[in-house]
C-alpha cells in the first residue's frame, strides 16, 4: 500500500472511529446485545466451573493411593452425573422457585421458557432476565455439582461408590438446593442481609460441613492412626496429576467468581469482572506463598501438598467477595487462607479425622473465614 493510500486509509479510520465516539452513550449496547453477552457469560463461566469437575478428579486421584485410583475417577464422573439429574428433576426449582424471604421453594423440575420468550414480540428481554434461562440452569447446576465433588475427596478411600451416589443424590437434589435458595434465591437470609457473592458459604461450607460429617460418621482409613495415637502418613500415589488437578481449579475459578457477577452487557460489567479475575488470581497466590513460608517455619521444610491446598484456601477465601476489594486486601485475605490450612490439616490429623486431601481445612475452614472477611 502506498504512503499517500495509507495516509488517506487511516485518517478516514481515524475520522469514522472519533464519529462513532462522538454517538451517545445509549446507542453503545442494544437490549439484545446485553442478552447476548450476559447468555455467553453464563455458558462461558459455566464449562470453565464444570471443568472443575476435571480439576477435583485429577487432584485426588494424585493423592490417593493408586490401588483406588480408578474408583476416584469412578465417583467423579458419576457424582457429576448425578447431580446434573437431581439439578434438573428438583434442584433448580428448590433453589429459585422460593418466596422472597422464604425458606424452602419448589419440588418441580426445571422447565427452560427460552423459545416461549423469544417467541415475544422483543425477544431481546427474555422473559424479563436479561440473559437465557437456560444458560443459568447450566450455570448453577455446575455449581452444585461443587459441592458433591468437595465431599469426594475427604471420603476417598473408604467409601463405597453406589452409597457415596446415594448422599450426592440428596446432597445436590434437597440439602444444597434448599440452603443455596435461603440467599441466592431471595429467602430468609437474603431478606436479612446475609451475602455471599461466589458461594464461599453457600458452596464451599456446605461441602466442608457435608465431608466433615462424613468424615466423622465413616472414621479413619484403616492405619492411618495407630493405636498408641500416632499419626501414620499415606503419601498419595501421583503428586504431579495433584498439581495438575489444582492448576486446573484454579483455571476453573475464574469463571467460578467471574461468571457470579452474572451480567457482561455494559462497560462497568466488563470491568467489574476484569476486577474479580485480578482478586481472585492474587489472592490464590498469596494463599499459595503463605502456606509455603509457613510451612518452613515450622517444619524447616516446604510441603507440595501444602502449598497446593493454600492456593485453593486462597481462592476459596475471596470467593464470598471477590468484586470490593482491593488487591492488598485480596492478597490478605488469600494469605490468610493460606495460613489457616496450614494450622487445620495437622490439627484435624490430631482430632483423628481423615480427611484425604485437605477439603475439609480448605473448603469449610475457608470458607467459614472468607465468609467473614
Amino acid at each position: 500500500m502506498g504512503r499517500i493510500t495509507k495516509s488517506v486509509f487511516t485518517g478516514g479510520a481515524a475520522a469514522l472511529i472519533l464519529a462513532g465516539i462522538s454517538e451517545p452513550a445509549a446507542a453503545a449496547v442494544s437490549e439484545e446485545s446485553a442478552y447476548v453477552f450476559n447468555t455467553l457469560l453464563f455458558l462461558i463461566g459455566g464449562f470453565l466451573v464444570m471443568f472443575m469437575a476435571a480439576g477435583f478428579c485429577m487432584l485426588e486421584a494424585g493423592l490417593v493411593r493408586s490401588k483406588n485410583v480408578a474408583t476416584i475417577c469412578l465417583k467423579n464422573i458419576s457424582l457429576y452425573s448425578i447431580s446434573g439429574l437431581m439439578f434438573f428433576i428438583v434442584g433448580y426449582n428448590l433453589m429459585y422457585g422460593i418466596d422472597e424471604g422464604g425458606f424452602i421453594g419448589s419440588f418441580m423440575p426445571f422447565a427452560p421458557d427460552d423459545a416461549a420468550a423469544l417467541a415475544e414480540e422483543n425477544p431481546a428481554f427474555g422473559g424479563g432476565d436479561g440473559y437465557s434461562a437456560s444458560s443459568d440452569w447450566f450455570f448453577q447446576m455446575v455449581f452444585c455439582a461443587t459441592t458433591a465433588s468437595i465431599v469426594s475427596g475427604t471420603l476417598a478411600e473408604r467409601i463405597k461408590v453406589w452409597p457415596f451416589l446415594i448422599f450426592t443424590a440428596v446432597l445436590t437434589g434437597i440439602i444444597y438446593p434448599i440452603e443455596g435458595s435461603w440467599q441466592w434465591g431471595g429467602g430468609f437470609l437474603s431478606a436479612m442481609g446475609f451475602s455471599d457473592f461466589a458461594g464461599s458459604t453457600i458452596v464451599h461450607s456446605a461441602g466442608g460441613w457435608a465431608a466433615l460429617t462424613g468424615a466423622i460418621l465413616l472414621g479413619a482409613r484403616t492405619g492411618k492412626f495407630s493405636a498408641d495415637g500416632r499419626i501414620n502418613p499415606i503419601p498419595g500415589s501421583n503428586l504431579p496429576l495433584a498439581t495438575l488437578g489444582t492448576f486446573i481449579l484454579w483455571l476453573g475459578w475464574f469463571g467460578f467468581n467471574g461468571g457470579s457477577q452474572l451480567a457482561l452487557g455494559s462497560a462497568a460489567n466488563a470491568v467489574a469482572v476484569s476486577n474479580i479475575f485480578i482478586n481472585t488470581n492474587i489472592a490464590a497466590a498469596a494463599g499459595t506463598v503463605a502456606a509455603m513460608l509457613l510451612t518452613q517455619a515450622i517444619y524447616k521444610k516446604v510441603d507440595l501438598t501444602m502449598a497446593l491446598n493454600g492456593a485453593l484456601a486462597g481462592l476459596v477465601s475471596i470467593t464470598a467477595e471477590p468484586l470490593t476489594p482491593s488487591l492488598g486486601s485480596a492478597a490478605a485475605i488469600g494469605a490468610v487462607g493460606g495460613v489457616l490450612v496450614v494450622i487445620f490439616v495437622p490439627l484435624l490429623d490430631k482430632l483423628k479425622i481423615d480427611d484425604v486431601v485437605g477439603a475439609i481445612s480448605v473448603h469449610l475452614v475457608a470458607g467459614i473465614w472468607g465468609t467473614m472477611a
